[in-house]
């Protein structure tokens, strides 16, 4: 990099200063930039299989390459490095670290972020791994996947291993990224990996995610790990209207997508028990799981994109419809509704920075003490081209909400731009770009967008 100024930037002046301490930071996830699905011993992922089955993702691409991040890590280091970042968020693969998923350890694959990490710390980044970012082996999946209770155990063994190769320079951890998309998505409707469409008797897959959080928080405390937080994917839900049923439909959306998740973690316990109880029943002893997915963690990450309005079906048995690009079954309790007067990110997401003030500080009013500091883990947009003046709006608009929630009281300690690299973007392929960095996906060729210039800029001046 020759730290020369890109054109075409432009913000609409300085942001506010953020409380000294503030980490900034960018996030990747393995499969989505790592490629090198068949290199070093890596065992096959639920998603090699998953891209396998036409008609997965919609441009018939798969993560074999992705950026070529494998072999180009040392450049990508030095792309954060001069964008001036304190911190890199990015996910170890469980399958190029336990290639069955357990309990056999591939060295060489622990030897790849054993040199990642030496590169970030020797560049002056913290590095925060995140233990799980949706790649589950594909041989954990053949016995049943999250669906059994198993799998959070062997997921914990996994963890005390990554931990015993890398906690001597790591501080930060992350144990899951978004297990509300994992459960919905790739068991609930079968539109990510491992495909399944089992409806609400995907519910029990969040059980075990949420207690293969809780068991990895102790593996990671037992090594003398700290720093231990989750990436909760969160939005605020919007009712319709006044009416009872929108308000009702508006709250169950709520609670699936936003407090099943979060309540546990933070209270010990699942909301609305009446309603969540049977939807649970044969995950196992309920009461004593709540005591290990309530381990204090010392941080609550959030991944915020987009606010939610949702209302009543349309009709008896209708409910359904496209939310995000993501088409929905008949026959839900609630049904998605357009966000109007906003503009809209070329993957059709409304761009609502207010929202995110509006979320945080909603959490803090609704659980108070124990909520504990919160990290913004990931947050960011797709749009396309290199001169992306609608990244720069997208990221000034929500930093300065950012700021807002924190003038309003919200311990809020970091923040993460989703994300640092064009890459994979899941079942839809190469067609969406979330990079501060452009990838050509022919030559790997990187070229940092005029969103990236802008945020080491805006950098530069908080410091």
């Amino acid at each position: 990099m020759d730290g020369s100024r890109a054109p075409g930037g432009s913000s609409s002046g300085a942001l506010p200063r953020f409380p000294a301490g503030f980490v900034w930071g960018v996030s990747t996830s393995a499969y989505q930039i790592e490629g090198a699905v068949d290199e070093d011993g890596r065992g096959r992922s639920v998603w090699d299989a998953f891209v396998e089955r036409a008609g997965r993702v919609k441009d018939g691409s798969d993560g074999r390459v992705a950026t070529g991040h494998y072999q180009r890590y040392r450049e990508d280091v030095a792309l954060i490095e001069e964008l001036g970042v304190g911190a890199y968020r990015f996910s170890v693969a469980w399958p190029r670290v336990m290639p069955d998923g357990g309990p056999r350890v591939n060295a060489a694959g622990l030897d790849f972020y054993d040199r990642l990490v030496d590169a970030l710390c020797a560049a002056g980044v913290r590095p925060v791994p995140t233990l799980f970012h949706w790649d589950t082996p594909e041989a954990v999946e053949a016995a049943g996947g999250w669906l059994e209770r198993d799998t959070a155990s062997r997921f914990a063994a996994y963890a005390d291993a990554v931990a015993a190769r890398l906690g001597d320079r790591v501080d930060r951890w992350i144990t899951l990224n978004e297990p509300a998309e994992l459960t919905l998505l790739g068991y609930g409707l079968g539109q990510h990996a491992p495909g399944r469409e089992l409806g609400f008797g995907a519910l029990p897959v969040a059980h075990h995610l949420l207690l293969g959080h809780g068991l990895a928080v102790q593996a990671l405390r037992a090594r003398g790990a700290g720093g231990i937080g989750i990436a909760n994917s969160h939005g605020p839900t919007w009712a319709a209207s006044e009416s009872a049923a929108d308000q009702e439909a508006a709250g169950l959306y709520d609670l699936l997508l936003n407090r099943l998740f979060a309540e546990p973690v933070l209270l010990g316990r699942y909301p609305e028990e009446e309603l969540t109880a049977p939807l649970l029943s044969g995950t196992g002893p309920v009461d004593e799981d709540l005591r290990i997915i309530g381990e204090p963690l010392d941080w609550y990450g959030v991944n915020y994109y987009q606010p939610t309005k949702v209302g009543a079906p349309a009709a008896e048995g209708a409910g359904g419809g496209d939310f995000a690009g993501i088409e929905l079954p008949p026959g839900l309790p609630f049904a998605p509704r357009e966000i109007e007067g906003y503009p809209r990110t070329d993957f059709g997401w409304p761009v609502v920075p207010a929202a995110l003030t509006e979320l945080l500080t909603g959490f803090r009013d609704r659980y108070g003490d124990r909520l504990p500091p919160v990290v913004i883990t990931e947050n960011g947009c797709s749009y396309d081209g290199v001169g992306d003046r609608e990244r720069i709006a997208f990221l000034d608009g929500h930093l300065r909400a950012l700021h807002d929630a924190i003038t309003a009281g919200v311990d809020v300690r970091g923040y993460f731009v989703w994300s640092l690299l064009d890459n994979f973007e899941w079942a839809e392929g190469y067609a969406r770009r979330f990079g501060l960095v452009h990838v050509d996906y022919d030559t790997l060729v990187r070229t940092p967008k005029a969103s990236y210039y802008w945020l080491r800029d805006a950098l530069r001046a908080q410091r």
